[in-house]
C-alpha cells in the first residue's frame, strides 16, 4: 500500500489528467442519453425492465459464470492498457479506453435516473455500481497512469536499460491493478448483485 501511495504522490499530475478524461467520458455518456430519441429510450427501458423482472423471477443466478465473465472483462482491459501503454502510437488508445469506461458509467447512471426517476434511479445506481467502482475506478486510473508514465519514460530516455526497468515497473503495477479489479468483480457479483435482489421489489 505504501508503494501505491508513493506512486500517486509522484504522479499526481498524470492522475489529474486521467481523471479529466474519465469525467469527460461520464459527461459524454450523460449527454448521449439526453440526446437519445424517444424510440431508443423506449428500447432501453424495455431491456432494463426485462433485466429487473429476470432478477425477480430467477432464484439462483449462476454467480460463478457472472464472476468469470466480469474477470475476463477486467483482464481484457488490463492487457489492452498494458500493451498500448508500451507502444508510442498506442497511448491515444489508452486515453480512449479511459473515456470509454467513463462513458459507460455516465450512460448507466443517466439511463437509470432517466427511466426510473431520481429516487429509484439513484438507489439503483448506488446498489449496482458504487461498491465495486470504489476499487475499479482507482485501479483503472493507476493502470492508465502506469501506461502513460511508461510512454513518457521511453520518450525521454530510449536507452535499452531504461526501457527494461520502466517495462518491469509498468508490468508489476499492471498486475497489482488487475488484482484490485478482480476484487471489484467479486464485490460486484457477490455483494452488489445480492443487495440488488434484496431491494429488487422496490424498482
Amino acid at each position: 500500500m505504501e508503494f501505491i501511495k508513493k506512486h500517486i504522490m509522484e504522479n499526481y499530475k498524470e492522475y489529474i489528467i486521467m481523471m479529466i478524461f474519465f469525467v469527460a467520458g461520464i459527461f459524454l455518456g450523460v449527454f448521449f442519453i439526453n440526446q437519445a430519441k424517444e424510440t431508443q429510450k423506449t428500447e432501453i427501458q424495455q431491456y432494463l425492465g426485462e433485466f429487473v423482472n429476470d432478477l425477480k423471477s430467477i432464484d439462483n443466478i449462476n454467480q460463478g459464470e457472472v464472476l468469470v465473465s466480469s474477470i475476463k472483462d477486467k483482464i481484457w482491459i488490463t492487457i489492452s492498457i498494458w500493451f498500448f501503454g508500451t507502444t508510442i502510437i498506442g497511448i491515444p488508445i489508452v486515453f480512449g479506453l479511459v473515456i470509454y469506461r467513463g462513458f459507460c458509467l455516465g450512460y448507466t447512471i443517466a439511463i437509470s435516473i432517466s427511466l426510473m426517476g431520481f429516487t429509484k434511479g439513484f438507489l439503483f445506481v448506488l446498489i449496482t455500481l458504487l461498491l465495486q467502482n470504489i476499487l475499479f475506478i482507482p485501479a483503472l486510473m493507476g493502470l492508465s497512469v502506469s501506461g502513460f508514465k511508461f510512454y513518457q519514460s521511453i520518450i525521454k530516455d530510449r536507452r535499452k536499460e531504461n526501457i527494461k526497468i520502466s517495462l518491469i515497473r509498468h508490468t508489476i503495477l499492471s498486475i497489482l491493478m488487475l488484482a484490485i479489479m478482480i476484487i471489484s468483480s467479486t464485490i460486484e457479483v457477490f455483494i452488489s448483485t445480492n443487495l440488488l435482489r434484496i431491494f429488487i421489489g422496490y424498482f
